[in-house]
């Protein structure tokens, strides 16, 4: 496991995490499972020869409508926390603001470890609780529950890159970015990939 690395930039988390997209799931191959697909952003991306499998507990019309338009795909209407695939049956899994709002992450990155083939791996962008004891975590407490009624349960004072770490990848690679702006303050981010 390499130490986590934390990089600066001025771009606020929404435009890192377009730019994430662009840059990491293009280099994606064979069959991807798509977590918390959401409106269907990370299939809009992927390699046409990609057969994308997205995973939405409550589909709604416009992850639905990508599905339907790109080929080799499948939606799979079901939590991260019951996958309905066979073990080992993906080449990789993309998690993009996913994890901070699953019922259970660390039953969720079981489930991803359990689809994912041998040296398969797991590709991140993920909200993370900012560092103890600090004015931003105070924030994200208060917060709390608000975003969680609001924002898809999710839950800002989650330690997602512990939780990725204690999952049982065999090599995990993390950055913790600091994002521009006020709430790139108040909302840490981390990106990386763990390898099965």
């Amino acid at each position: 496991m390499l130490p986590p690395r934390t990089l600066s930039t001025s771009l606020p988390a929404p435009a890192e995490q377009r730019r994430w997209r662009s840059q990491v799931l293009p280099t994606l191959r064979g069959t991807v499972l798509d977590v918390g697909a959401g409106p269907g952003f990370c299939g809009a991306v992927l390699d046409p020869q990609v057969s994308w499998l997205a995973l939405e507990p409550r589909p709604g019309r416009r992850l639905t409508a990508a599905v339907r338009s790109r080929p080799r795909s499948r939606l799979l209407e079901a939590t991260a926390e019951q996958v309905p695939l066979e073990d080992g049956s993906v080449d990789a899994v993309v998690c993009s603001t996913v994890l901070c709002s699953v019922t259970d992450p660390a039953h969720a990155l079981a489930e991803i470890l359990r689809v994912l083939r041998p040296c398969g791996r797991l590709v991140f962008f993920e909200h993370v609780a900012a560092p103890p004891g600090t004015a931003a975590r105070h924030v994200q407490g208060l917060a709390a529950p608000l975003t969680r009624l609001l924002g898809h349960g999710c839950d800002p004072c989650r330690d997602t890159a512990a939780t990725i770490y204690q999952a049982g990848f065999s090599a995990v690679e993390l950055e913790t970015l600091r994002t521009g702006g006020l709430l790139g303050r108040l909302v840490p981010v981390v990106q990386g990939q763990a390898v099965r």
